[in-house]
């Protein structure tokens, strides 16, 4: 092979710029693993509250703590993510919104559907 003295000699990923439909799609992934991951335990958890009335109202006073409303919160806004993201990432396949400024709006439409989700959330609760 011939010598490219084109190539990064050094790779610095904290460097690199990456436009907000890059993000959103790295987001897309995380949070598709991070649900993969929670599935257990909202099992578990749906497991419990099932059993019993005692065990219901001891997890629906853990989910009414400050700490239990951030899990639920930080729960949602992983549900949501993923989900206006997916969407987004199929109109794409089927050529909708896919031109450069579309593409750009419709990632920042995801970020905002995410955060009104959680913050209409975060009133109800």
């Amino acid at each position: 092979m011939g010598n490219n003295k084109k190539r990064p000699v050094y790779l610095n990923l904290f460097k690199i710029r990456l436009p907000v439909g890059g993000i959103l799609s790295i987001l897309h992934r995380a949070t598709g693993a991070f649900l993969v991951l929670l599935l257990p335990i909202a099992l578990y958890i749906l497991q419990r509250s099932l059993q019993d009335p005692a065990a219901y109202a001891k997890i629906a006073t853990q989910a009414a703590t400050i700490i239990g409303r951030i899990v639920v919160l930080v729960t949602v806004w992983v549900f949501a993510q993923h989900f206006f993201s997916g969407v987004r990432h199929l109109l794409l396949d089927i050529g909708i919104g896919d031109s450069k400024p579309a593409a750009r709006r419709n990632a920042w439409l995801a970020f905002a559907a995410s955060l009104a989700v959680v913050a209409l959330t975060g009133v109800c609760l």
